[in-house]
């Protein structure tokens, strides 16, 4: 028996496993934050980093995100990243919050085009 798989419902197959590996990381992103927290001190920048990061996850878990968004998004971030050899003027918890989401989009980007 031959089973033939349109390409919608490879679509839906691919989806699923975003949705599912999206899920993965908000978890792992999550128990990292609040074992940072939990410890707080210099861990406290481990937490900002992560928290920022859930967000996405649990958007993309339910099956909304939005690839040009993210790009769009991910250029803004990084422009603002590249502008810090300007003008150093940015926290650590700041500086934390940005490379986070600039991690966590760019991840879901290189995932969601698997």
């Amino acid at each position: 028996m031959k089973i033939i798989i349109t390409e919608e419902q490879l679509k839906k197959i691919k989806k699923s496993d975003f949705e599912e590996f999206a899920t993965k990381r908000f978890g792992g992103a999550e128990k990292i934050a609040n074992n940072a927290k939990e410890k707080g001190g210099n861990s406290m920048l481990t937490y900002h980093h992560f928290i920022v990061k859930l967000p996405y996850y649990k958007k993309a878990s339910e099956g909304k995100f939005n690839l040009d968004e993210s790009k769009t998004e991910l250029k803004e971030l990084l422009n603002r990243l590249c502008g810090l050899s300007d003008d150093v003027n940015i926290g650590q918890v700041d500086f934390q919050k940005l490379v986070g989401k600039i991690e966590v989009i760019g991840e879901l980007i290189i995932k969601h085009k698997q």
